[in-house]
């Protein structure tokens, strides 16, 4: 299980790499082998404000649909567009090729909020 420790980790299993104000958020390792195949990923809140825990967007695979978890509020400013053609890179590569949105955030304190690697490896163990 592959658990990167410079990243930060939501409940819904959702990783989150900050960068001078910009989130990039991806599902994790664990989130894609629950989920399988995925099929598509679906995204229509380019340049739409948020907030923390609205839906982004959803992933699909081949036998379930799930809904997409903002974990930081702010606005949609990319969307990983590779993944209309090839959304099993977030089979493949979940952290790197696979990511799915990054986020202008409105509000930094709000990363203080999301899991630690360990705090996320904690709670898959549950």
């Amino acid at each position: 299980m592959n658990i990167p420790s410079e990243l930060k980790y939501t409940k819904d299993h959702e990783w989150v790499k900050v960068e001078d104000g910009v989130a990039t958020i991806g599902i994790t390792d664990f989130a894609q082998g629950e989920l399988g195949d995925i099929v598509y990923v679906d995204v229509d809140t380019l340049d739409e404000e948020l907030e923390s825990e609205e839906v982004f967007g959803s992933v699909e695979a081949v036998k379930t649909v799930s809904d997409l978890f903002m974990p930081l509020s702010g606005e949609v400013v990319e969307f990983n567009e590779a993944l209309e053609d090839e959304p099993e890179l977030v089979n493949s590569d979940p952290y790197g090729a696979g990511w799915m949105i990054k986020v202008k955030l409105s509000d930094d304190s709000q990363v203080a909020d999301l899991l630690s690697a360990e705090q996320y490896q904690e709670l898959i163990k549950g």
